[in-house]
């Protein structure tokens, strides 16, 4: 089956049964020269051990799709670049929150690129490819689901836009819908108002429709049989609990403290278990999942009757903040930054050109000035597990926070740092990845980093119940796990710069999603006041132990001056003074020293090394060559000229020798460069400068005699 649509402008070929018979379900999508093979794939056996749906999602770049072959000894994919990792995490979000609740199957998603151009860009097709292969398989989904990406270029919105489109873009989002509204958003901006990122979500919104009906009309034309669950909520299990536990499940959530919060309800789980273990001893899963109903519904009702949070606050109210500045003594900058029970670490280091990040894509090689890692460790939560490289989730975090930085940094040319920052998170209750964007601009402040203007991030939550939405500002762990949204966003005084949303019900409105983004706006100045009273702007001078830099422009041609052959002149240069040098194609030449002595020594040396030669100039130069007719000088390294024998001295002499000998020091001036680019010199008329002929006295130089 082979359905071909329009889709932002250019057709969209979807095809079903086409290939990968033995999965469950499988898409082949085409959009321009983007080729994307998606396959959904279920355990054929309900696993009575599992109490959760074990999904697994991975979007996968082949070399091969570009024309490439991969770099490295093995010459084949290796572990999943950041760019798939991110991409899998759009997918997975995008599908998620649309299968049953009780379906306890394996499932896994597979996305691979086999053939990509440089315009449509794979994982928007792979958003939607899942989500035709979900509907073409037995799996219970309720889809369809469809992704597309939005930018908007001189105030006009664009429609998944090509690489070159997106460079100039002031947004850059990719959303997923479904019929019932926007499922999962993931971008950047350029310090964009709400209305510009609402009017792009409505956007996505639309353009998706067509998407929706294509899908409908696949699975409508080849009906599949769907898997049922297994198991069925048992409602008047929640309800005995409630009977019996509410009041103690109220009191409990009502303690503001998390760990003594989670401890008291730890225990009246134990108790519930222990009462029921009798009647469900195959599954206490069971009882757990019943608890939790109750325990949910009682903080619904407490923050959608009561207008009261878990610990107290109002939906409106943001945790108490503590900000904190240069905690470390020898790093180039550091930040404390803590709001309620979530607090990070974030340190910032400055480095050179080269230790800049090189990432080798499917689009080719590209380079990374600034980088932002976050790290989650297992204390933070009061946990034990073992240490491991960067899941997922820190890597989406990392990414989302870089992000919202990105859009403050100074020109690479003001300012040609690398710059790395990383995030720790010492405690967590409730969106850290927005506490690192407060911390991360707090940091890099206090290195001395010119960002142009502070960035915070907030995360926002939703309870709706019927008709009744009531919007979250700065929750916690249990609101984020309990509730229907986590929308996050980061910004400035004057705009978004970065977003991320998912949601746990079908999709969220637009009245909803503009309430919430108005309610961030809010939330978001006042955490910047508080980050103001910290530090009201980036410090004048950069750390002592940050590397200084000074660049500087030479021409082109001068460039194999500057490294002289085998290297030999740079290399001088750098064993003289200890600094590093960067020289770029275009002549732009950077030193990089901590010491700013040796970083101006090398500089001086830099250009005398590249300078030109100039006529009516007087230079001191050393006799390299003795011939009849006149002297060799060089009046700096690797250029000399020609001191004819009438203009060694103002008087008249019949041997070079009488004046001058090889290895000497003498004042010369240019008096003439010829076509051939020959230089011609005068010790005489650098002589008549009276300040010449003192120097040669004070030399004690024997000419002239």
């Amino acid at each position: 089956m082979k359905k071909i649509i329009q889709f932002g402008g250019r057709p969209l070929s979807i095809e079903t049964d086409k290939v990968a018979g033995q999965a469950d379900g499988a898409a082949w999508i085409q959009y321009g020269d983007t080729v994307v093979l998606v396959t959904a794939v279920i355990s054929r056996e309900e696993n009575n051990e599992l109490n959760f749906l074990p999904l697994i999602v991975d979007y996968q770049e082949k070399s091969f799709a570009a024309g490439k072959i991969p770099g490295g000894f093995f010459k084949r994919e290796g572990k999943p670049t950041e760019k798939e990792i991110l991409t899998s995490r759009l997918i997975d979000r995008s599908i998620r929150p649309l299968f049953p609740d009780l379906l306890f199957r394996e499932i896994q998603v597979i996305a691979t690129v086999l053939s990509a151009d440089d315009v449509n860009d794979p994982e928007i097709i792979s958003i939607t490819g899942a989500s035709v292969a979900l509907m073409k398989s037995q799996i219970p989904f309720r889809g369809p689901v469809a992704g597309v990406r939005v930018g908007r270029v001189d105030g006009r919105y664009i429609i998944n836009p090509s690489i070159s489109e997106r460079n100039k873009s002031d947004i850059d989002f990719v959303i997923s819908c479904n019929r019932d509204g926007i499922i999962m958003v993931e971008g950047s901006a350029k310090e964009v108002s709400e209305e510009v990122v609402l009017d792009a979500l409505d956007l996505a919104y639309r353009e998706c429709m067509p998407l929706f009906e294509v899908q409908e009309e696949i699975t409508k034309e080849s009906p599949v049989q769907k898997i049922k669950p297994l198991w069925e909520e048992d409602e008047s299990l929640a309800g005995m609990i409630e009977e019996l536990f509410s009041t103690e499940i109220s009191k409990a959530l009502r303690i503001t403290k998390k760990t003594e919060r989670r401890a008291c309800l730890d225990e009246l789980r134990k108790q519930v278990i222990e009462k029921f273990s009798s009647d469900y001893q195959d599954k206490l899963w069971f009882i757990e999942r019943a608890f939790a109903k109750v325990e949910n519904k009682i903080l619904r009702e407490m923050v959608l009757k009561e207008g009261r949070r878990i610990d107290g606050r109002g939906p409106r109210d943001i945790r108490e903040i503590r900000c904190e500045v240069g905690v470390l003594p020898r790093t180039h900058g550091s930040a404390l930054f803590k709001r309620g029970e979530t607090q990070v670490l974030t340190v910032t280091t400055l480095g050179t050109a080269e230790d800049e990040q090189i990432i080798d894509a499917l689009y080719g090689e590209s380079s990374k000035s600034f980088m932002l890692h976050y790290n989650f460790p297992p204390f933070c939560v009061g946990e034990i597990r073992f240490l491991r490289a960067p899941g997922r989730r820190e890597v989406g975090h990392g990414a989302l926070a870089e992000r919202a930085i990105r859009a403050v940094l100074p020109p690479e040319n003001d300012f040609p740092y690398t710059i790395r920052v990383v995030s720790e998170v010492l405690e967590s209750n409730g969106s850290s990845s927005m506490a690192t964007v407060c911390g991360a601009t707090l940091s890099l402040m206090d290195a001395g980093v010119p960002i142009k203007k502070h960035v915070a991030g907030i995360a926002m939550g939703l309870m709706r119940e019927g008709g009744r939405v009531i919007v979250l500002s700065d929750i916690l762990g249990d609101e984020d796990h309990l509730g229907d949204m986590d929308f996050k966003v980061a910004g400035t005084v004057d705009g978004i710069t970065a977003l991320q949303m998912d949601v746990k019900i079908p999709g969220v409105t637009k009245d909803i999603l503009m309430a919430a983004m108005l309610q961030a706006r809010d939330g978001r100045l006042f955490i910047i006041e508080k980050m103001r009273e910290t530090i009201e702007r980036t410090r004048e001078e950069l750390s002592i132990y940050a590397p200084r830099i000074i660049t500087t422009q030479i021409k082109t041609e001068k460039i194999k001056d500057l490294i002289g052959p085998g290297g030999k002149n740079i290399k001088g240069i750098i064993d003289q003074t200890g600094v590093k040098i960067n020289v770029e194609d275009s002549g732009l030449v950077r030193i990089y020293s901590s010491n700013a002595k040796m970083a101006e020594k090398a500089l001086e040396m830099i250009k005398t090394l590249t300078q030109e030669v100039e006529v009516g100039k007087v230079y001191l130069g050393k006799v390299k060559r003795i011939v009849d007719f006149g002297a060799f000088v060089e009046i700096f390294p690797g250029t000399d000229g020609l001191v004819h024998i009438s203009q060694l001295d103002r008087r008249r002499i019949n041997d070079v020798k009488e004046v001058v000998r090889e290895g000497d020091e003498i004042l010369v001036k240019v008096i003439e460069i010829d076509s051939q680019g020959k230089i011609k010199l005068s010790r005489k008329e650098a002589l008549n400068d009276a300040e010449g002929h003192r120097f040669e006295r004070r030399k004690g130089f024997r000419g002239d005699r």
